[in-house]
């Protein structure tokens, strides 16, 4: 009766503690009354002929035995009882393990993958389950832990594991599901259908999971688990495995392989609408991240309406749609909207609340963010990336123990991380002024470099490159920052121009503080034309304007390098924009000290030390921007104004 009235655990475990309780008054009770034709009628309490003095010492006696034995039978039925109630207590929750791959070819490894990813996101349209994010299972692959281990690990009452083998166009898929408390298999299937049919089992599926787990299904939840995405084969094992590429987010040559299937995908059925919102999505984070194109931001926002004129209610292409508005237009509140409607489609996708809580702190709505951040967390806790963006909106607002917390957690999953390592050097220098993290850092970069771990990655050395350029500057060490920095590529990346054209403004700072005035002016010039050349290519990139600026205020073009520092920020103003912004603001702040304008320096930095912003006195103090402002009694008083914030 409890599951059908779907009644809370607590009032099955009610239930039996009155029974237990009551045990012992039933004893008593039926020893005390008898029913007779008459009625109920108290047990008569001696025999004839009895001696009372005898009788009533018997029936102390029979009244401690019943009280006695009620309550040892009540305790042992409790003792037995209670654990199984407490044991059929599951919380609505659970998390799918990669499936093992049982096909001949290992190149089918895709392919259940791609099964596991669907049954998840199935389940994740569910708004009365919890569900495990792919990326935080992912790593359970292959490790020998215990099942109650990863639910204690994951925060889930239920795992469910399985293995899939394929032979052409047939597929045996077996999965259980599994109670993480008492490691008790609730059920087990075996599926042997045609390729055609997978997503009939996906379905299936979903649909027994969630009434195992007691989960409401809405009627529009179990509309979308069971319509199919594509009719088509051939187009569904394209979209798996560029879905699998595509999670290797700062993986560029993976991301191009996932666009190639995607479109061929496509090709394949012009109204898969999962490709074709996953496309958009993947143009959207290349303009975000590598090419702040037109074109790409244009491809992002065709492939978007395409995927709501194929299909208007889809959650996913209202995600789509979303992600163009925010990375391409910079339409916030046109994008929370989307994501708001993609949202009650997919209330479990960790993406959504973590896209969601990074345009509010743009928004400095920043108390909203963090707790959408913190749910993303919850949903994908072993994935840094959502803490890492969590530890942004700490560092931010000066919370710097917390942000030391949540950097621990997110070293912890991705120890080998140079984007953790060199955060982690941010926030000593921001919060204590303290160096020898970043000297930690480096010396372990360098062991691991000559260990032969990066050389697969030119990018991650050439970040590093510029990392230890950085912290020579900060050293004051300006002969080393030389020889570092002529050591970046001499070719010039289409997608990362930043690199180049930071060394050389490292290159010539350098050479300015050693007095050599013709070799510094060299170097600024070519940071000067490779910032051109960048502008060109991406004209709204305000990144691109701030290097162009700090370039021309070293070379003396004073009212040009302003006027790009302006531009920068009219591009990205904190009014718009109180996550980005105020490096804009900073640049701005640079711009003007380096080119004498003292006083308008120190109005910007005493207003960014009193709102949100990478910006600190430990980091005023050791900037070599602000060299030229030191002995301005203003920025004196500026550092004993907020000495105590740090």
């Amino acid at each position: 009766v409890f599951p059908a009235w779907e009644l809370p655990n607590w009032s099955l475990r009610l239930t039996v503690v009155l029974l237990l309780i009551g045990f012992p008054l039933a004893l008593i009770l039926a020893w005390a009354f008898d029913v007779t034709p008459q009625g109920i009628r108290t047990t008569p309490t001696l025999p004839p002929n009895q001696d009372p003095a005898v009788g009533h010492r018997h029936r102390r006696r029979n009244i401690a035995l019943l009280i006695g034995s009620g309550v040892l039978v009540s305790a042992i039925a409790g003792f037995f009882l209670l654990p199984r109630a407490d044991a059929t207590k599951m919380d609505k929750s659970i998390a799918v393990l990669p499936f093992e791959n049982f096909s001949d070819k290992s190149e089918n490894a895709f392919f259940a993958d791609g099964i596991q990813d669907d049954i998840l996101t199935n389940l994740s349209k569910i708004g009365d389950l919890k569900v495990i994010s792919r990326t935080s299972v992912m790593s359970y692959r292959g490790k020998p832990k215990s099942v109650r281990q990863i639910g204690k690990e994951l925060g889930v009452s239920a795992i469910l594991e399985g293995s899939v083998r394929r032979e052409g166009n047939r597929v045996r898929v077996n999965v259980q599901l599994i109670n993480t408390a008492n490691d008790e298999h609730i059920w087990a299937e075996d599926y042997d259908r045609d390729l055609t049919d997978v997503f009939a089992i996906q379905t299936d599926l979903a649909q027994k999971i969630a009434h195992e787990l007691r989960a409401q299904l809405s009627p529009s939840e179990q509309q979308q688990m069971t319509r199919r995405p594509t009719e088509n084969g051939e187009a569904y094992l394209a979209f798996v495995e560029a879905h699998n590429l595509n999670a290797s987010l700062e993986d560029r040559e993976k991301l191009k392989q996932a666009q190639q299937l995607y479109e061929r995908a496509i090709q394949l059925d012009p109204r898969f609408v999962l490709a074709i919102a996953n496309l958009s999505i993947l143009h959207s984070w290349t303009y975000h991240t590598y090419e702040p194109t037109e074109a790409e931001r244009d491809w992002a926002r065709k492939y978007a309406d395409q995927a709501l004129q194929v299909a208007p209610n889809s959650p996913e292409a209202h995600l789509a749609h979303g992600y163009s508005l925010y990375y391409g237009a910079q339409d916030f509140e046109g994008a929370l909207r989307e994501f708001a409607i993609a949202q009650e489609g997919l209330p479990n996708n960790a993406q959504v609340y973590l896209v969601i809580g990074a345009i509010q702190r743009r928004q400095g709505r920043w108390k909203e963010s963090t707790a959408n951040l913190e749910k993303a967390v919850e949903l994908n806790p072993k994935d840094a990336w959502p803490l890492q963006n969590l530890y942004f909106n700490y560092q931010m607002q000066r919370q710097f123990d917390a942000a030391a917390r949540v950097l621990d957690r997110a070293l912890a999953l991705n120890p080998l991380s140079p984007t953790l390592h060199s955060i982690r050097t941010q926030l000593a220098i921001a919060a204590h002024g303290d160096l020898n993290v970043f000297r930690e850092e480096l010396a372990e970069f360098e062991q691991a470099k000559a260990a032969g771990r990066f050389k697969d990655d030119p990018e991650v050395l050439v970040y590093a490159l510029v990392g230890k350029a950085n912290l020579l500057m900060l050293e004051r060490k300006y002969q080393e920052v030389i020889e570092t920095v002529r050591h970046y590529p001499a070719e010039e990346t289409k997608e990362k121009p930043h690199g180049v054209i930071e060394a050389a403004l490292l290159e010539g700072a350098a050479l300015e503080k050693l007095g050599k005035a013709a070799e510094a002016r060299a170097a600024f010039e070519r940071a000067k034309t490779r910032a051109e050349v960048a502008l060109k290519e991406a004209p709204d990139e305000p990144s691109r304007h701030k290097l162009l600026a700090n370039a021309l205020a070293h070379l003396g073009e004073k009212e040009a390098a302003i006027a790009e520092a302006k531009r920068a920020v009219a591009l990205r103003p904190e009014s718009r924009d109180a996550f980005e912004g105020p490096g804009y603001t900073i640049g701005l702040a640079e711009v003007y000290a380096l080119t004498g304008e003292n006083a308008k320096a120190i109005e910007l930095l005493d207003g960014l030390l009193l709102r949100p912003s990478d910006l600190t006195v430990h980091v005023l103090k050791l900037d070599p921007a602000f060299d030229t402002l030191r002995s301005d009694p203003g920025f004196q008083n500026l550092l004993a104004k907020y000495e105590k914030q740090g």
